[in-house]
């Protein structure tokens, strides 16, 4: 399968399944996608390649592209990449779904951040080449991609994926063995210690902020967490640790406060409600400056690959594990 043309059929109806659509047209890839609003579809891709050939990125050139609502035929495509809600239902749904089209030995790589791989695999007819893949908007600028793979899986199917990733579609991929998203855990618990801090009176939203985007967010770019710590001095994260990690916060729900944003319908950018207010211009203004930041930083990012220096690898008795859950 490694071969930079095979056709994809790629399942979305948001911002990040278009900007997905692109990575992958710019990696050469026929792609077919299946999206309940073709109009909303065109003018996301169309927005985001233009938003390339401004930023002086060169933007994929005499691309296939089809977009759809419905399969009716049977699909050749190698390689199905599905992008819904986080619901274990739609998931399910699509995954039945493409099912009856595709060959058996075609590639699922699904989105999924709480959902164990295995309660998804369960629903398949061939298990083995279910995988988790989580990605990152805007996905044609950032280097993001985390692919979930359990004992379940074919070994030929990830490599595979990791194939592609590398050389078509600019990734810096890593793979979680296992049947859980790692970053999703790292986000929920920072974000978990974040509302507690908020809850009991610490900190404001903007203090949470400004201590993310002014810490982490300098250095981020650079190195990872570990790499930082390595960085500054390990011996006293340790010692900080020590103190500290006794205090942290062990909720298992989220806080009244965010509760009353969800119960609102509050999401974000999408409808002006979050954690902040938009207005309708702030919105248009956050998003398009979103957008150029992408690839500002990746322009950053790209001079320092991760683990290009020499003499940088693992410590001796840090080994990967089979994290089953």
């Amino acid at each position: 399968m490694h071969n930079d043309l095979i056709p994809i059929l790629l399942i979305g109806n948001n911002r990040l399944a278009y900007s997905i659509a692109v990575c992958l047209l710019a990696g050469g890839h026929p792609v077919t996608l299946l999206t309940g609003s073709e109009e909303e579809a065109k003018r996301g891709i169309n927005t985001h390649l233009h938003e390339m050939e401004v930023s002086g990125y060169k933007a994929p050139q005499g691309y296939t592209l089809q977009i759809t609502k419905e399969i009716n035929n049977p699909v050749n495509d190698p390689l199905v990449i599905l992008i819904t809600e986080e619901e274990i239902r739609a998931k399910v749904k699509y995954i039945q779904l493409v099912e009856r089209y595709i060959s058996p030995d075609s590639i699922i790589a699904v989105n999924t951040e709480s959902i164990s791989l295995n309660s998804l695999q369960r629903k398949s007819h061939y298990p083995n080449r279910v995988i988790g893949a989580n990605w990152m908007e805007p996905a044609h600028t950032t280097l993001f991609l985390e692919i979930i793979a359990n004992g379940n899986v074919d070994p030929k199917y990830i490599q595979s994926l990791l194939y592609f990733a590398k050389t078509s579609w600019q990734k810096d991929p890593y793979m979680v063995s296992g049947d859980c998203s790692v970053y999703a855990k790292l986000f929920a618990s920072m974000a978990r210690e974040a509302f507690y801090l908020v809850q009991n009176g610490f900190a404001t939203i903007e203090d949470i902020d400004r201590a993310c985007r002014n810490d982490a967010g300098y250095y981020a770019p650079f190195a990872g967490n570990c790499r930082y710590m390595d960085l500054m001095g390990t011996y006293a994260y340790g010692k900080v640790m020590k103190g500290l990690n006794p205090t942290l916060s062990k909720a298992t729900g989220t806080p009244p406060f965010f509760n009353k944003i969800i119960e609102e319908g509050g999401n974000g950018i999408e409808n002006g409600r979050g954690f902040y207010q938009y207005s309708v211009k702030s919105v248009r203004k956050w998003i398009s400056t979103f957008r150029g930041f992408s690839y500002q930083i990746k322009r950053i990012m790209d001079k320092y690959p991760f683990n290009d220096l020499k003499n940088s690898i693992p410590s001796e008795g840090i080994t990967r594990t089979n994290g089953q859950e």
